[in-house]
């Protein structure tokens, strides 16, 4: 248990330090990095999250992938990642989680080695509501998401998530 706080530890810390250090660097919405970041966002999303699309998220989601989450803990692999959202996003058909982003509020920042790009931070917030059938979808969380793409043979997957600040709407 120690070695996993211990890398939970200097992940964060890494990855604090980066997002400090790319203040500037935020690509403009126009950037082709970023409109392809908000392409899959919208694939893992719209169609994976929200309409349990789960095959078109699969190639975007990277093998070893960590996902922290601020209420529900840590999961540490691709196959766990599904397995959750399986049960908890698709598995009730009374009560269907849907998530928003918030208009505005994504930001994109690339990640270089040796000048070539590797990966892309990905920082935004978003919305969660619930659709009921026969009702209008309701909110009823917002928070922080902070996710780290990697290049990986020409595909780009999601690595590592934080999810955090989850809240009460306004």
């Amino acid at each position: 248990m120690g070695i996993l706080v211990n890398h939970h530890r200097a992940f964060t810390m890494v990855f604090l330090s980066l997002l400090c250090t790319l203040g500037h660097a935020q690509l403009d919405a126009s950037s082709d990095l970023y409109r392809t970041i908000k392409e899959i966002d919208s694939i893992l999303f719209v169609e994976g999250f929200n309409q349990c699309k789960l095959k078109e998220m699969e190639p975007y989601i990277a093998v070893d992938l960590e996902f922290y989450h601020d209420k529900t803990g840590l999961s540490t692999s691709k196959t766990a990642f599904f397995e959750a959202v399986k049960q908890n996003i698709c598995g009730n058909g009374v009560k269907k989680p849907i998530r928003k982003l918030v208009a505005g509020s994504m930001e994109v920042y690339p990640l270089y080695q040796n000048d070539v790009l590797y990966g892309a931070i990905q920082h935004g917030v978003h919305e969660f509501y619930i659709k009921e059938s026969g009702k209008r979808p309701y909110i009823t969380g917002i928070a922080k998401f902070t996710h780290v793409f990697t290049l990986q043979h020409g595909v780009w997957q999601l690595k590592r998530v934080l999810s955090y600040d989850h809240r009460a709407p306004d």
